[in-house]
């Protein structure tokens, strides 16, 4: 019997030794008067032998894993004639009435400790079984704290990451900004510089064979598609009548005539190959000759 047994089943066999010991003095002390002292010595110690020997059966049920009900109503009824008795006792005594009703409750008592004595067998573990239970929480209990763990070490990770990923989208946005900025603040200049008139007057000085007079003007860089040297190769050496032609034709193809820029993009997309200063050159004489006309 290990410490906890001890600890439910030592209460039971003190109140069940108390409550005997009251049941036969009251039953003495109460039939002594009507009667031989030693019949009602018998009498007190039948009740208490017949609830004893009831409890001792229940016991023995209890230790094979089995149980009666009839030998539990048994113990139950003579635990409450032993209650009645001391109750009987108590109300006729002529002296100390409240005591003798305060110990009245002793047999019922010492039975519903050995009833929680019996179901504290049943429910009981044995220490193998506690420790593989206690095992098991641990365990449960660490893999949880591993796991809320692991939880903010990712979520910790992630939030690192986003900063650094944001951080860096930001400056690269700003970077673009600045060289966007930069590229149209030269690009106005270069604006400014073609249609101011100081640059008109320079360029007429300088470029009378191909620009005339009454239009001395000149055009920002054109960006296209690039052609291969092969493909520059292939294609058939264009005349300056041809040039013209072709020009002409793109001037009037829309209403109003398409800038520079747009015929040179129309004129590549067609298929026609010539150098930057032959196309300008046949540009500038066709833009001329529709102005003299």
């Amino acid at each position: 019997m290990n410490k906890k047994q001890i600890a439910t089943v030592l209460p039971a066999v003190a109140m069940t030794a108390v409550s005997m010991v009251l049941t036969v003095v009251v039953v003495v002390m109460w039939l002594g008067g009507s009667m031989h002292w030693g019949v009602a010595l018998i009498v007190g110690l039948g009740l208490d032998g017949g609830w004893l020997a009831t409890l001792a059966y229940e016991r023995r049920l209890a230790a094979q894993g089995d149980h009666s009900t009839p030998v539990t109503v048994v113990g139950w009824g003579f635990g409450l004639v032993a209650t009645g008795v001391l109750v009987a006792h108590a109300l006729t005594a002529e002296e100390n009435v409240g005591a003798w009703l305060a110990v009245a409750w002793l047999p019922l008592a010492a039975k519903a400790l050995w009833l929680v004595h019996g179901l504290w067998e049943r429910t009981a573990l044995t220490p193998h079984a506690l420790d593989q239970i206690q095992g098991i929480q641990q365990d449960a209990r660490d893999k949880a704290a591993v796991s809320r763990a692991q939880l903010r070490a990712e979520a910790n990770t992630e939030e690192t990451r986003l900063d650094a990923v944001t951080s860096a989208g930001a400056r690269v946005a700003r970077v673009q900004a600045e060289a966007a900025g930069r590229l149209a603040g030269a690009w106005s200049v270069l604006e400014a510089a073609r249609q101011g008139d100081g640059t008109a007057r320079a360029l007429t000085s300088v470029t009378a064979p191909v620009t005339p007079a009454s239009q001395p003007s000149w055009e920002l860089p054109v960006w296209g598609p690039v052609q291969s040297l092969a493909e520059l190769d292939a294609a058939p050496t264009l005349t300056d009548d041809d040039l013209d032609r072709i020009v002409a034709e793109l001037l009037a193809s829309s209403t109003p005539p398409p800038s520079y820029r747009e015929m040179a993009v129309r004129f590549r997309a067609d298929g026609h190959v010539a150098g930057e200063t032959r196309l300008r050159a046949a540009w500038k004489r066709t833009t001329t000759k529709a102005v003299t006309s």
